[in-house]
């Protein structure tokens, strides 16, 4: 069991610091770092559920479930932000060179 637990928690490590990678390398598009964002909250959960799975408990997947909901929340803010800036700029892209 501890063989396949430290996989899961490697795999939710590595999605979390693809989108922390993703985020410090992208510096001109706003939808693509949103899109790191999330990445970054899915690997979150992946690793909270993992926990809670090799701990036998139930409140690392209640607070995933949170997170998921925070992660919701953040996704249609962003979304409306990047829609005005849209609309505003004529692009979805940070600066113009």
């Amino acid at each position: 069991m501890l063989g396949y637990f430290n996989t899961f928690i490697d795999i939710g490590l590595i999605i979390c610091f693809l989108g922390a990678f993703g985020i410090f390398i992208n510096k001109r598009n706003i939808l693509l770092s949103v899109i790191c964002i999330e990445r970054i909250f899915y690997g979150l959960n992946f690793f909270l559920v993992a926990i809670s799975r090799y701990l036998d408990d139930f409140f690392g997947e209640i607070f995933a479930l949170f997170v998921l909901t925070l992660a919701a929340a953040e996704s249609a803010l962003a979304l409306g932000l990047i829609t005005l800036y849209f609309q505003t700029y004529g692009n979805v892209l940070l600066a113009e060179e």
